[in-house]
């Protein structure tokens, strides 16, 4: 599955929304440095999909804030 995120990194509130075309909205702590907001994203995301961190790819985007992220479910 694919999904079409946007990243919104070092928000105050950890949160993830779903949009009406489609796309999911998830804020994160960890700021937009060293990789850290994607690799809390990809968890945020298996967490919501119920799978492994290792399921969770960037496709494109890793370093935009607009991704898109294949899931293996």
């Amino acid at each position: 599955m694919e999904v079409r995120v946007t990243v919104v990194a070092g928000a105050k509130k950890e949160r993830t929304v779903s949009e009406k075309n489609g796309t999911l909205t998830i804020a994160v702590k960890e700021k937009s440095e060293r990789n850290m907001a994607n690799r809390r994203v990809r968890e945020m995301l298996a967490e919501r999909f119920g799978t492994t961190l290792a399921k969770v790819r960037i496709i494109t985007g890793h370093s935009s804030p607009k991704k898109r992220v294949e899931i293996n479910i």
